[in-house]
């Protein structure tokens, strides 16, 4: 089927460092145009580290849209259930901001318990 943007599928890994630190596993897709700056994303990250001085692992999910300078519609939620270990039990949401300089940022606004 085509439409007016491209549809990817990208697999990666990250690492965070400062109160999130570890690694997560993240399945990313979109519709993008790189000419133009337009689309939307979704992506899945499986999450092992500390939060919060906490040890464990849980999901998160997030998206967002842009026109080509700028950030819209986002969404950003810990999947309920996921959490293990030190994070057993974890809820909320969180976000992300990016630098001028292309740095992404990541926050958590959460409840353990």
């Amino acid at each position: 089927m085509s439409t007016g943007l491209p549809v990817g599928v990208a697999t990666m890994e990250k690492r965070f460092e400062g109160e999130v630190a570890g690694r997560s596993a993240t399945v990313f897709t979109s519709a993008f145009d790189q000419a133009s700056g337009v689309g939307t994303y979704v992506a899945m990250e499986s999450f092992e580290g500390t939060l919060g001085g906490r040890e464990g692992s849980f999901n998160f999910v997030h998206s967002a849209s842009t026109s080509g300078s700028d950030r819209a519609d986002e969404f950003f939620a810990v999947v309920p259930g996921s959490g293990t270990g030190g994070l057993a039990g974890i809820s909320g949401g969180g976000g992300i901001s990016v630098d001028a300089d292309g740095t992404h940022r990541i926050w958590f606004e959460y409840r353990l318990g």
